[in-house]
């Protein structure tokens, strides 16, 4: 079994898979939704059953001050109706910085613009989801 990660944006959710062993983080895609989010759910739901997920992590956006705002609460509100749609539960890992880090490690790797935001989602998904899974390994907790 699996785990699958997920960075819910305004426009997109960057995905990243885990391997068998639940140690190892891997970008997988980026899906794009124009208006409403629940468009991707039947696409994320195939992912999941074609990848053996049994767990979902999700990025929560909450601010550097520890406080919940704007992203952090459609952020939620996403994660509720995931749940409700997939009838599995969401687990929350914290993702200050993911974003800025992978568009950091993509400029170091001299990728254009254009292809960075075509690909920074999922990469920000793999740093939360192996963020997630070193510290289940470590057996610390967030939420």
């Amino acid at each position: 079994m699996r785990v699958l990660g997920l960075d819910f944006g305004t426009k997109t959710l960057g995905l990243a898979i885990s391997d068998n062993t639940k140690t190892i983080a891997t970008s997988l895609k980026t899906l794009r939704y124009e208006k409403d989010y629940k468009d991707l759910f039947n696409e994320v739901k195939e992912i999941i059953e074609k990848n053996n997920v049994d767990e979902i992590v999700l990025g929560y956006p909450i601010n550097m001050n520890d406080t919940i705002g704007e992203r952090a609460e459609s952020t939620l509100l996403f994660k509720q109706d995931l749940e409700n749609f997939l009838n599995l539960n969401i687990v929350l890992e914290d993702e200050r910085l993911t974003t800025r880090e992978a568009t950091k490690i993509l400029i170091e790797a001299d990728m254009s613009r254009k292809k960075r935001k075509k690909i920074v989602d999922k990469v920000a998904a793999s740093f939360i989801l192996q963020s997630y899974l070193d510290r289940r390994k470590n057996g610390s907790n967030y939420y």
